[in-house]
């Protein structure tokens, strides 16, 4: 049980990794690590990290690779399909004669 909560703790250690440097490379300055948008990202690459643990097969250097990927990529996933949900669907305009 011990090396399971070990690898969990690990692939979220991973996707936080994934969601910082995220903000670190596209940062202007120091200030920018704490802003609510990067602390949002910290806290989605986390759990996209953990999720990944949930959903690979193994552990080892590829999965863990992946995990901090995932965290990377994975806000960026998840903000827009909440960008998608929130958006309203068009109306469509009649046609003018």
């Amino acid at each position: 049980m011990n090396g399971q909560i070990l690898q969990i703790l690990v692939n979220i250690a991973l996707g936080l990794l994934g969601g910082f440097t995220v903000i670190l490379v596209g940062s202007e300055k120091w200030e920018d690590l704490r802003t609510f948008a990067a602390v949002k990202r910290y806290i989605l690459g986390a759990i996209v990290g953990g999720l990944y643990f949930l959903l690979h097969s193994d552990y080892g250097f590829p999965n863990m690779l992946m995990a901090f990927v995932s965290g990377y990529t994975g806000t960026d996933v998840i903000d827009k399909l909440v960008e998608r949900a929130q958006k309203k669907p068009e109306t469509p305009q009649p046609p003018t004669p």
